[in-house]
């Protein structure tokens, strides 16, 4: 068995060194580390050895082990996450070579040699066990002793039985706080699944999945709606279907398909068609009315229910815009935007803002940026102003000031700004304050200027007060994808907290002009991660690593504003953000404003207008670039296309080192972090999306949002590995968890039900980063009553 060993080893660590040594040598070409082909060329050295019964072979080998180990600790520290693809794979080919086997096959080794040999086997089991044990036991990150005061906040505002759910982030203000405690730090553990509902209608359905959606619960029934649009009432105490509306064959044949929710709406008294109504958006671009209690169309909301969202869009394909989350309703207005798909044109369907009435669905008000100062309605057969910024998340509202407020998208094409106008660059990427009873513009802050990074605004806007110095002020908190937490006086937009323009990179695109500053919120906790180096370059494998740092160095990237060009340029933090459409959960009374982020990369490649034509004219309808998992973008009209996607290495992971995702609580009073921690594990990750089953605190990429309740808790659901947390406010230690049917990457909800006891809900429904469908809404409730 010796000879046929030696003789495989050899030739594999013949091919590790020789798949190191070459491309290492393309690496420090680009200027990157020599690591690599230096190592390479040893490991080969000591290949040929062994292929020769040297056991100088093994003395090399234990060299290079202790050599790697001393640079990886140089590099990066004592970061397991960050050893682990430099040193595993050479610990373990270390352990096959110094089988007993393989060291009788050589020639006979010196005292000397022994003790080197047995040295670097000490080194190797070592350094896995330590490796190891500090990946399965590392601590959810720094957690700071809890500064805030157990003040029991307000009940919630607006007029609503705070035992309701009745918007999409529980008030108007969206804070996602809940003034319920029968759950509570000292019970949670007990928490129990008492139903489920299943929200398809099929089991093709059931395998799209895709449900990102927060359900309501008013007047003793709970609301939600599925990815296709159908909307459906259950009994919030057993899950039991009340009624359900499917929708019409258009919105189920739709692409891009997503529900976030409902919105609620009591009309005024003595209107007697639908007293109490839900609304909602569908795939096919229509806004339409259901009564609450039946689920029937109301005859008097538009034409016999439904308003025709595509008026005044013009001929642009009807999949290419449609709603994706729940109209505000604010004094009887029902404010409406939608999605606009990503890099197609230059000349792409209009991201118009319309205001109508909740009651009969009559357009009240329009905001088309291409004509800011008239928010009148056009007349019939005209079109509203093409490629304008769109709004497609959710917006907040103050009844009392009158405004809403509205987080704003980017101008098309997303990624190259040469055709926009002067009124597209005034409104991308901002906040807009519209007067609600008018739809006339009262302010506006812009968290990016002229945005090349599609770095629209997805988060919906938090309403609450500020602490400042004079007394508490009307305040909002806007997150956005640049990881900025900006914090605006919400009756002016003027800023509560440092602001600072800071330089960033120009542009040499061919007639592009990229903003020379760009705003970062200095007066609180910032969640885009430093910049990225090449030590940051992560793999399973040395291999994919190595590839991942050849990329870096291809690459342009010179930080968060890196603008793009023709060839590869790294976008960080990626389009997932920083902060997504989870936004923020607020608990006043505590003062403390709970985040949860992403560390993800994406990158991307201009291509010519000549090369996309050419791979648009290929066999496949969604042609690929030569990197398999990234998407052209035809931007039709540019001398350029795009090609765009996640920053991953050839085994389909990121090229940048864990933690990917984080959840953080923000003392207001003293604008620090309070507590910090990671959020979600590695039991749903892998190599080429496949799930290993490895629950080791990575940090797991998160799309959804938290709700954070009176008794101290938040809850969240939202990672990539399926699980569902019940999170101690005070400390951040996770207090109770369950493993869900598939990823809730959407924000739980909770309310109390008729039988006086309180309910936490999430929809798992997956889908947002390539994992399996589900169909899921699930209830948890407490084993029995807590002791009053």
């Amino acid at each position: 068995m010796a000879t046929p060993y030696r003789t495989v080893m050899g030739l594999l660590l013949a091919a590790a060194g020789l798949g190191m040594a070459g491309p290492g040598a393309y690496l420090a070409s680009l200027g990157g580390s020599i690591y690599y082909v230096l190592t390479g060329l040893l490991i080969l050295a000591s290949a040929i050895l062994i292929l020769r019964r040297q056991s100088a072979g093994l003395q090399l080998y234990g060299l290079v082990f202790l050599g790697s180990l001393a640079w990886s600790l140089w590099e990066v520290g004592f970061d397991p996450w960050a050893l682990m693809p430099r040193l595993v794979f050479l610990a373990v080919a270390g352990l096959f070579l110094i089988a007993p086997w393989l060291r009788r096959s050589l020639t006979p080794t010196g005292p000397r040699a022994r003790r080197l040999l047995g040295g670097a086997l000490a080194v190797v089991t070592l350094g896995l066990f330590v490796a190891g044990w500090s990946a399965a036991h590392r601590g959810p990150g720094e957690i700071v002793a809890y500064r805030g005061q157990d003040i029991a906040p307000p009940a919630a505002s607006s007029g609503a039985d705070p035992a309701d759910w009745t918007h999409y982030g529980n008030t108007a203000q969206g804070t996602r706080y809940s003034p319920l405690d029968e759950i509570a730090p000292t019970n949670v553990a007990s928490l129990r699944r008492v139903w489920s509902y299943s929200s398809a209608s099929s089991a093709a359905a059931k395998a799209r999945g895709g449900l990102q959606m927060t359900p309501l619960m008013v007047d003793g029934a709970l609301y939600g709606c599925t990815e296709a649009d159908a909307v459906f009432a259950v009994d919030p105490l057993t899950g039991r279907q009340l009624w359900r509306y499917d929708p019409t064959e258009g919105a189920k044949k739709a692409v891009l398909g997503v529900c976030r929710g409902l919105a609620f709406y009591r009309a005024p008294p003595g209107v007697s068609d639908c007293p109490t109504r839900l609304l909602l958006g569908t795939p096919d671009s229509k806004l339409i009315a259901l009564d609450a209690k039946t689920g029937r169309l109301c005859s008097s909301f538009g034409v016999k229910g439904v308003v025709d969202l595509r008026q005044g869009l013009g001929d642009f394909p009807a999949n290419l815009s449609h709603p994706t989350s729940p109209p505000t309703i604010v004094g009887g207005v029902a404010v409406t935007g939608g999605l606009v798909a990503d890099n197609r044109a230059v000349r792409i369907t209009p991201g118009v803002v319309r205001g109508y009435d909740a009651v009969t669905g009559a357009l009240k008000w329009v905001f088309d940026t291409g004509r800011p100062d008239d928010p009148r309605p056009l007349p019939p057969g005209q079109t509203y102003t093409p490629s304008t910024p769109n709004f497609w998340s959710i917006a907040s509202a103050d009844e009392q000031l009158g405004l809403i407020y509205l987080p704003m998208g980017n101008g098309s094409p997303d990624l190259v700004g040469t055709p926009r106008t002067a009124n597209t660059d005034r409104f991308s990427t901002s906040v807009v304050a519209l007067d609600a009873k008018t739809g006339a513009v009262r302010w506006t802050f812009q968290a990016v200027h002229h945005d090349l990074w599609d770095y629209d605004l997805g988060a919906q806007p938090v309403l609450g007060t500020f602490p400042a110095p004079s007394g508490p002020v009307p305040a909002l908190y806007q997150a956005t994808k640049t990881g900025q937490v900006f914090v605006l006086d919400r009756r002016d937009g003027h800023p509560l907290t440092q602001v600072q323009e800071r330089p960033v990179p120009p542009s040499d695109l061919p007639g592009e002009h990229a903003s020379p500053t760009q705003p970062y919120s200095v007066g609180m906790p910032q969640f885009n991660g430093p910049d990225l180096t090449e030590a940051d370059m992560w793999g399973l494998t040395p291999f994919d690593q190595l590839s991942c740092r050849i990329q870096f160095r291809q690459a342009r990237y010179v930080g968060m504003f890196t603008p793009p060009r023709l060839g590869m340029t790294i976008r960080y933090p990626g389009e997932l953000g920083g902060i997504d459409w989870g936004s923020m959960a607020l608990d006043e009374g505590r003062g403390l404003l709970v985040v949860n982020s992403n560390h993800m990369a994406d990158q991307d490649e201009l291509v010519t207008r000549a090369q996309a034509d050419r791979d648009m004219r290929g066999p496949q309808p969604d042609p690929k670039s030569v990197i398999p998992h990234l998407h052209l973008g035809p931007m039709t009209g540019l001398p350029v296309a795009v090609y765009w996607g996640p920053f991953l290495s050839a085994l389909a992971v990121p090229c940048q080192r864990p933690p990917y995702g984080f959840l953080t609580a923000i003392d207001l009073k003293t604008r620090s972090i309070l507590w910090r921690r990671t959020l979600g594990d590695a039991r749903n990750s892998g190599p080429f999306g496949l799930g290993l089953g490895l629950p080791l605190p990575l940090g797991a990429p998160n799309i959804g949002g938290s709700v954070v309740t009176r008794s101290g808790l938040i809850f969240i659901a939202a990672t990539q590995d399926e699980m569902f947390r019940a999170i101690d406010l005070k400390t951040g230690r996770t207090l109770w968890q369950d493993q869900l049917p598939a990823a809730g990457h959407a924000t739980p909800m909770t309310y109390r039900g008729a039988d006086g006891r309180q309910y936490v809900v999430i929809a798992a429904g997956g889908k947002a980063m390539r994992d399996k469908g589900g169909d899921q809404i699930i209830a948890y409730r407490l084993d029995a009553p807590p002791a009053r």
